[in-house]
């Protein structure tokens, strides 16, 4: 039977996240993968009921070796666009269900196009962008539209004390130079640059000053939701530590090996008559990731899902209830604003 969850770049920043969080709520059958055979051993110490199976991008069978007994693979290893290909390619090959935590655009992009068909043929779940960046997003816009026929805007509002970028997250904005697009008039188009505007996220964040930064939720939104405008805020002093090569990269600071980093999102959607809004905040964008992740892994493996083949966060689970069932230790879900329009 298929009960291993493999964790593909298990020894990375976001990847020690998630094996730590499936070990917290009881999983044991866990597979630690990834290129680097002495960086699995070592973390192996931690965990030594793990089984690790290194395997390589470039070699199919150790890639089909390592996932033989998985039913849920995590790929946390990027940059996406060389990883997630070959990993969902022996996904498809061996019935196992998938995971990513691409913010690219180029990648879901890619995943929709490539494997759609087989993966609804073969009744295989394949979720890219199941994290801070493109799930969170998904899964507060669905929340607060779901009983709406059409929505005319959604805003996503991104708001962070710091930002201080792992190696992975160097490496992928290095190899990512696709034009970003966002969704207009109900069309992907290509990004043009918008005004610096002003943004209160409330505390701890407070006042940012905010640029448009469309990532991959416009894509996975857009995929499911009858939305004609889409667009995504970045907090600016964020975006500048992320492009100065001098910021360290994150340090922990508690129990949970979280770092200091603060952060807010802010979802408004608006249709004809009323604008609604809901707010996430929590600490440590990375290690987010890791309890959305293994609540996705709850759902798949209860059945708690509402289709397979390539989907997104926001429509393969119940948004709401997904949302409501998060730890607020790990992330805190406001209640939904609602506004007459005038």
């Amino acid at each position: 039977m298929k009960e291993n969850i493999a964790i593909y770049g298990a020894y990375g920043h976001t990847g020690k996240f998630i094996v730590s969080e499936l070990y917290r709520q009881g999983y044991k059958n866990i597979v630690l993968s990834g290129r680097d055979e002495e960086k699995l051993k070592l973390l192996q110490k931690q965990y030594p009921d793990a089984t690790i199976k290194p395997a390589d991008i470039h070699d199919a069978a150790s890639l089909d070796n390592a996932f033989s007994n998985a039913k849920i693979i995590v790929n946390c290893a990027g940059p996406y666009l060389d990883t997630a290909e070959p990993i969902i390619k022996s996904a498809l090959r061996l019935g196992s269900h998938y995971i990513d935590l691409t913010a690219e655009q180029k990648p879901v992009l890619d995943i929709f196009e490539q494997f759609s068909e087989q993966a609804r043929k073969d009744q295989i779940l394949i979720i890219p962008a199941a994290a801070f960046y493109g799930g969170l997003g998904d899964l507060l816009s669905t929340a607060i539209t779901n009983d709406w026929n059409e929505t005319e805007e959604i805003n996503i509002y991104i708001g962070l004390d710091s930002w201080h970028p792992t190696k992975g997250t160097r490496l992928t904005g290095e190899r990512n130079h696709y034009k970003r697009l966002i969704f207009k008039d109900k069309l992907l188009q290509e990004f043009e640059a918008k005004p610096v505007i002003k943004w209160d996220f409330k505390n701890p964040i407070g006042v940012k000053e905010i640029i448009a930064l469309p990532l991959s939720e416009i894509i996975t939104i857009s995929r499911h939701l009858n939305v004609k405008n889409i667009n995504t805020y970045l907090s600016q002093n964020s975006l500048e530590e992320l492009r100065n090569e001098n910021t360290p990269e994150p340090k922990p600071v508690d129990d949970k090996n979280r770092s200091s980093q603060q952060f807010a999102i802010e979802v408004t959607a608006s249709n004809q008559n009323t604008t609604r809004s809901i707010t996430a905040k929590g600490q440590d964008i990375y290690a987010v990731t890791a309890p959305l992740v293994v609540e996705a892994i709850n759902r798949i493996l209860s059945g708690r899902i509402n289709k397979t083949g390539v989907t997104t966060m926001g429509e393969v689970f119940e948004a709401s209830d997904f949302l409501e069932s998060l730890n607020a230790d790990d992330i805190t879900i406001s209640s939904v604003t609602e506004s007459v329009n005038i």
